[in-house]
């Protein structure tokens, strides 16, 4: 009878250990969390004006105005916005140092195969940024022989050189030189300094930056890439869809409200027409 009573106990237990482990699983919800501890931590890289870019001490930009309008479908939560080098932010949310990433990130199928995309933002095709005085400089053809700078680690870069390897395909020598630099204000400081021919760089940050700055920079026409759009991340896991869902839904829903519209043009001074259903596979 002793033993039985034992081996009843032995196998309640077990069966309780694996229901808690069972209802552990089924709760890790990271959107449910971030509701119960009122906070949630977000990468963003706050030198990609105009998206995101630090004024008066804070993160401002695009992307800060569609987080808050975002954001006011979890009243309460405080959203804890961590400034980082676009090349720790991929890397830091896949070691969960943050819950989500609200930067600019470009849709690629190596990113997209990895991580969880939300709706576009932006579209975030690929053009040349040249100094104005440049003049003679009127078209993507002519980079062979010009040294080009980008952001390390970004789509921009690796538009520069699938283009490098377009010219060469086609019996030019191609560019010169393909310069890295941590940010793009790095290398716009370099273009107009004479240090640069050229800077890859996406037509939405590229419009603004012209024409707040006409006598220095000037966009070489057509694009250099294939079309392509800016987005949010989260990690592609199961924890993660529900925080991934909800962001997507803020878009949309600023999207169809005329509220994106709004920022476009209050920050880029055009609109950009984006898919409201779907995020369009990447073709990079």
């Amino acid at each position: 009878m002793k033993k039985a009573f034992q081996h009843i106990v032995s196998t309640g237990a077990f069966l309780g250990c694996c229901l808690g482990l069972f209802s552990s699983a089924a709760s890790a919800d990271l959107l449910t969390d971030v509701k119960q501890k009122k906070e949630m931590t977000i990468g963003t890289e706050a030198q990609f004006a105009p998206f995101e870019f630090i004024k008066d001490g804070k993160i401002v930009g695009y992307s800060a105005d569609l987080l808050s309008l975002v954001m006011a479908d979890l009243p309460g939560v405080q959203a804890n916005r961590q400034d980082v080098p676009f090349q720790a932010i991929l890397p830091g949310l896949s070691v969960k140092k943050f819950d989500f990433v609200v930067t600019s990130v470009t849709v690629t199928k190596d990113r997209d195969a990895k991580f969880a995309f939300t709706l576009p933002i932006a579209e975030a095709t690929v053009a040349i940024l040249r100094r104005t005085q440049d003049g003679n400089f009127t078209s993507p053809d002519q980079l062979s022989g010009k040294v080009v700078g980008s952001q390390a680690g970004s789509a921009q870069l690796k538009v520069a050189r699938d283009f490098d390897s377009k010219l060469r395909a086609q019996g030019k020598p191609g560019l010169k030189d393909i310069r890295e630099y941590v940010s793009f204000d790095e290398a716009y400081a370099d273009l107009a300094a004479g240090r640069l021919d050229a800077v890859a760089q996406s037509m939405s940050n590229l419009g603004p930056l012209v024409k707040s700055r006409p006598d220095t920079f000037a966009v070489v026409q057509p694009a250099i890439g294939p079309k392509t759009y800016y987005a949010w991340v989260g990690r592609k896991d199961g924890d993660s869809a529900s925080l991934v869902k909800f962001f997507s839904d803020g878009i949309a829903r600023a999207n169809t409200s005329g509220k994106m519209t709004e920022l476009q043009k209050k920050w880029f001074g055009f609109t950009m027409p984006l898919p409201v259903d779907r995020l369009p596979a990447p073709e990079m």
